[in-house]
């Protein structure tokens, strides 16, 4: 199993190989994008998130991603 994860979004996702973790992914950003409109709380979700909506329909994060290093941690 292989676990996909937007830190932006703080949303993550898992699939049976790469490529469907990363399609999960992508479709579990595209359902809360899509609830929290519905909701009324998509600006409030990009706000916390750290994000701004510019142009109508272009997301920009204010975050810097200094660095990703993945880790292996070895289960007793």
């Amino acid at each position: 199993m292989y676990v996909s994860y937007c830190p932006e979004l703080d949303i993550a996702s898992c699939g049976e190989d790469v490529q469907q973790a990363k399609k999960n992914l992508y479709e579990a950003i595209l359902i809360n994008f899509k609830e929290t409109r519905e909701m009324g709380t998509f600006q409030e979700f990009l706000n916390e998130c750290g994000i701004e909506l510019s142009n109508g329909d272009t997301l920009y994060a204010r975050k810097e991603l200094v660095c990703f290093t993945p880790i292996e941690i070895a289960v007793p």
